[in-house]
């Protein structure tokens, strides 16, 4: 078996079958009930499992190939760190073998305490300011080290392998193939540029994924969850995907959490130049790993407009936009140049 822990059978979960599932969590140092649902996740497989006189946990089954062992263990590490530092997030259990991770069927897996809550309110200015108080103190953690396995986010290497990708793939229509072939060396061109100009940033462990839905809320209490793509990257990475609106409510909406933030911790302003760039990172990085994971049963079912040709159509136009955006003056903050 691979380090990654890939299974015998051809497609990644097929060998995952319920009693596969209840024996790991047995062996694992669990005393099951049997009640086992199934939470949304496509690039995982997560399940809340019900525990004889104690509450539900939530088991995390990793897709075998996608990380290795050692990334996954510096994941559990990084999490662990922020508890201790009480940052709040939900970092693994404990498992029976004395580690947070565990491997049973060629699956590698994790157990987290359930935990319940809502997505914040980004559109409340005081919400924002705690959420960049958090992230701020989040941060400072992530700069006690580097992360040494897990990835770094490298924005234009990852734009020319993604587009690459799909270009690649055939599922791209052919009467749509001369916009893409030309939209895409002018969208590498705008980021480049906007990438010279915030210079030379920092990079840190970061969360990685940090949009409202990894965020819980609950009785005003804040918790950071799904540290699954955490890697080392810019400290924008970790900020700019809760903004939302147009250019003005953005920067109103990047003052608060900059506020919060630097309560803690000082900020690059320069890194704001970085934002579009990062926007079409994840818009054709979007694309990609839908296209990647096509394969997987569970991704037609729910995404059955991806092989469409009018998804790409509306890529197509979306990215056109987004070179717009690219092309435009970056986010404007007060005492930034």
């Amino acid at each position: 078996m691979s380090d990654s822990g890939s299974p015998a059978s051809g497609h990644p979960y097929d060998d995952l079958t319920p009693d596969v599932l209840l024996d790991a969590m047995e062996e694992a140092g669990f005393w099951i009930n049997g009640r086992i649902f199934p939470l949304n996740s496509y690039e995982n497989r997560v399940y809340q499992v019900g525990v004889e006189d104690a509450p539900s946990v939530v088991a995390k089954f990793y897709r075998p190939g996608r990380w290795t062992r050692a990334q996954i263990e510096e994941e559990h590490r990084f999490s662990c760190e922020l508890v201790e530092a009480e940052v709040p997030i939900v970092a693994p259990l404990e498992l029976a073998n004395g580690k947070t991770l565990a491997e049973h069927n060629g699956f590698l897996f994790a157990v987290f305490p359930q935990r319940g809550g809502q997505a914040p309110d980004t559109s409340e200015p005081d919400m924002l300011w705690r959420l960049g108080q958090w992230l701020g103190q989040l941060h400072n953690v992530g700069t006690r080290c580097d992360f040494e396995s897990r990835p770094t986010l490298d924005i234009l290497q990852g734009l020319e392998e993604k587009s690459a990708y799909l270009t690649g793939s055939g599922l791209i229509p052919n009467d749509l193939r001369p916009a893409w072939d030309s939209l895409i060396p002018d969208l590498m061109a705008a980021c480049r540029a906007r990438i010279d100009e915030a210079g030379p940033v920092d990079t840190l462990r970061l969360h990685g994924d940090c949009h409202a839905g990894n965020i819980l809320v609950r009785d005003e209490q804040m918790l950071f969850v799904d540290m699954d793509d955490c890697r080392q990257g810019p400290a924008i990475q970790d900020l700019w995907l809760l903004l939302n609106g147009d250019e003005r409510e953005q920067s109103l909406q990047f003052g608060e959490l900059l506020e919060g933030y630097e309560t803690f911790r000082d900020f690059n302003r320069r890194e704001r130049f970085l934002i579009e760039p990062l926007r079409c990172y994840r818009q054709i990085g979007h694309a990609a790993w839908l296209a990647r994971r096509w394969d997987d049963p569970a991704f037609p079912k729910f995404f059955p407009w991806f092989g469409q040709p009018r998804f790409w159509s509306d890529q197509i136009l979306a990215l056109r936009e987004q070179l717009a955006a690219l092309q435009a003056p970056a986010i404007s903050l007060p005492g930034a140049f």
